[in-house]
């Protein structure tokens, strides 16, 4: 096991001390930095920094930022969801580098869903029954992960799996 224990930091934007989010940092005891290719390679990171290392993951309208020492997390309710997260990324980190032989490295950004693909999915009504003000809103918050088939009413069961089949190859659960 490589990683083995962190220590929490939960905290709210010094910015904006009335906003409701909490953001999260895990400082780690151990240093990550060598799993973090073979992390993107199976959870296909959209920003990769190769020098220091570090990879930063959309999922569920969060932003999860894997460095050697830290991962960092933002747009958390509770101390509950960032243990939750914590704990989902530790066991992604600990699996990649025990399955490293197995995979190949990434050492760049893998591909994302793209609006326009999801937009053409979708009903295309701007019946606003997701909440949001028409179709291209809902398909840009359906690419960064905080929306999915589920979340527009008048998608049919065949849409909806049309929408979750695109998304299955990019998409990944805590």
């Amino acid at each position: 096991m490589l990683l083995e224990s962190y220590k929490k930091e939960i905290f709210r934007a010094e910015c904006n001390p009335g906003f409701e989010a909490l953001h999260c940092f895990a400082h780690l005891d151990q240093d990550v930095g060598e799993a973090i290719p073979y992390l993107n390679a199976v959870l296909g990171g959209f920003t990769y920094t190769k020098d220091p290392p570090s990879v930063t993951f959309k999922a569920q309208g969060k932003l999860i930022t894997v460095h050697s020492k830290k991962i960092a997390i933002n747009a958390l309710k509770d101390e509950e969801e960032a243990t939750k997260i914590i704990e989902w990324i530790k066991r992604e980190i600990n699996a990649a580098w025990e399955n490293r032989q197995k995979i190949q490295p990434l050492y760049e950004a893998a591909p994302q869903p793209k609006v326009i693909e999801i937009l053409k999915l979708l009903p295309k009504t701007n019946c606003k029954e997701c909440g949001q003000p028409t179709c291209m809103v809902f398909a840009t918050q359906v690419a960064e992960g905080a929306k999915g088939p589920e979340d527009c009413p008048p998608l049919d069961d065949d849409g909806g799996n049309k929408l979750s089949e695109y998304l299955g190859q990019f998409r990944f659960d805590f």
